[in-house]
């Protein structure tokens, strides 16, 4: 196989990571291109990303790790959410939430996700329970729950009670969504992409965006399909089956970024 196949294959995932890591799909996109483009301007750069996703990945952390250390590189103008996203993360050291997302959403091992971040496999295990702890210590909201498979619905209550938050809806269809907002608008949505009904998750979160600006994450079994880079697409991503551990970090980055959007 090609770098340049090899790249293309990954390239989704690591959009989706970079998205999550930003809280915003303008910034997560731009990060994923500065990487690109540094990989083109670097031969050794380039030929290390010879190697599947590690190498990429890696190759990506130290394009975000300069950036973070430079704030003005950061800066994007991409909105206000762009810019409370990049205020919420200049007041805290960001290394534990990309441990976390490593190990879960994108399903590194320790030892993997420390290849990627230049730490040892102990360290990176330290900087997971620690994300873990500021999790726990995030402030409660309400769930909706748009999922027409009965048992990952479910699941998914039992996981959104377990870390102290409160499911005040669930839907199957289109439908069902719009009546369960009309009773009460959730703080987050968790979303499918196929209904029921045939109707869809997209639109079913199309009709609550256009109420409130509510985090959403989307839970595909098709990730790849809603990260193309080339139109609007969900900031956060969880592939299906998914680990519980996956869907709490997404859960902990949606409302992470929530709480730095300024009051409108």
């Amino acid at each position: 196989m090609s770098l340049g196949q090899q790249v293309a294959n990954n390239l989704p995932f690591l959009r989706r990571y970079a998205r999550a890591l930003t809280g915003s799909q303008s910034t997560g996109d731009a990060f994923v291109r500065a990487t690109l483009e540094a990989a083109l301007a670097d031969e050794d750069l380039r030929a290390s990303l010879d190697g599947g996703r590690i190498p990429l990945y890696r190759a990506f952390n130290k394009v975000w790790s300069s950036a973070y250390l430079d704030p003005d590189a950061t800066q994007s103008g991409g909105g206000e959410h762009e810019a409370g996203a990049q205020s919420r993360l200049g007041a805290i050291t960001p290394l534990n939430r990309q441990a976390l997302l490593l190990t879960t959403l994108e399903d590194f091992s320790a030892a993997q996700a420390g290849m990627i971040m230049d730490l040892e496999t102990s360290e990176i295990e330290a900087l997971v329970a620690e994300a873990i702890s500021e999790i726990d210590r995030e402030q409660a909201t309400s769930v909706l729950i748009i999922e027409d498979e009965p048992l990952i619905s479910m699941q998914l209550e039992d996981l959104v009670n377990s870390i102290g938050h409160e499911v005040c809806g669930t839907a199957a269809t289109r439908t069902q969504a719009r009546e369960a907002v009309e009773e009460k608008m959730p703080g987050l949505v968790l979303a499918d992409i196929q209904l029921a009904d045939g109707s869809s998750g997209l639109d079913a979160v199309d009709d609550i965006l256009a109420i409130s600006k509510v985090p959403v994450i989307f839970i595909t079994a098709y990730p790849e399909r809603l990260l193309t880079g080339d139109r609007p697409e969900p900031t956060y991503l969880v592939t299906k089956p998914f680990q519980e551990q996956s869907v709490r970090a997404a859960i902990s980055q949606a409302l992470f970024f929530k709480s730095s959007r300024p009051l409108d």
